[in-house]
């Protein structure tokens, strides 16, 4: 009886994690703007909100309505991007068991052909690899083991390109978180310039907090984005090792393929 599998390729993690980023991104800007218009509510009423809503009414009020968008586009995306580069850099992904084992039988049976379209219809680091090595390896074994390195460089290239958006990430949140800081700073020294002998102490503290909390945030943002990649990317390349070390081994066999046409 056939079973279905669901493949995870590259394009449908990146549509899925996206896409529910964006969902949560929407439901979380609604909370937002409920919390927010409940809290001008009780102001208005004269009615003091509840004790475990101070809290949240207070951080959203200190953030304001753009830091709170931009903070949680970078984390959803954050997320994404992570989960989307754990798959990527799975040993089933990279490296898997069982197409080394059925290649490795088919070329014991001298099974060339169908070992090369085991190889070509494979998603896998190791089977784009293979499938180019065994595609020039009738003009001899160095121009199939050139093959083999472009094709390697070139997908080592595009797990580079995917993990250096978290990286980016690490370095822009600290900046957002900056930025934050300055502006708050700015509103602080605005009301104490313009407040005269007795500045308003509620918007001085309005000020000090959106610089306090920006800062934190970013900070929040880029300290596990930072450490993310950098763990990813000693798994990444381990990965590309791997891969050339079982490539090596298996397209070995063909080594004397170019000493003949010597």
């Amino acid at each position: 009886m056939p079973r279905f599998q669901f493949k995870f390729t590259q394009r449908r993690v990146f549509i899925l994690t996206f896409l529910f980023a964006f969902l949560a991104l929407a439901f979380s800007t609604i909370g937002i703007n409920e919390a927010t218009a409940f809290a001008q509510a009780a102001a208005e009423g004269g009615a003091a909100p509840a004790d475990q809503d101070s809290l949240l009414t207070w951080l959203l009020k200190s953030l304001g309505f753009e830091y709170i968008i931009v903070f949680l586009a970078l984390s959803f995306i954050l997320v994404a991007l992570f989960i989307l580069n754990i798959l990527a850099a799975r040993r089933e992904s990279v490296c898997p068991g069982e197409l080394v084992a059925t290649f490795e039988s088919q070329l014991d049976n001298k099974q060339y052909q169908e070992a090369y379209d085991l190889a070509k219809t494979d998603e896998s680091f190791l089977g784009t690899v293979l499938s180019a090595g065994l595609a020039r390896l009738s003009s001899g074994y160095p121009q199939a083991v050139a093959a083999m390195q472009e094709a390697g460089a070139d997908e080592s290239m595009k797990m580079d390109h995917r993990l250096s958006y978290l990286a980016l990430i690490g370095t822009i949140s600290p900046m957002i978180g900056l930025f934050g800081t300055v502006h708050g700073m700015i509103e602080s020294f605005y009301e104490i310039a313009n407040g005269g002998g007795t500045p308003d102490a509620n918007k001085l503290a309005e000020g000090i907090s959106t610089a306090l909390l920006t800062t934190l945030i970013g900070l929040a943002i880029a300290i596990p984005a930072i450490a993310g990649y950098n763990i990813l990317r000693n798994l990444v390349q381990r990965r590309i090792l791997e891969v050339g070390a079982t490539s090596e081994n298996l397209m070995g066999r063909f080594e004397k393929v170019g000493n003949k046409k010597k």
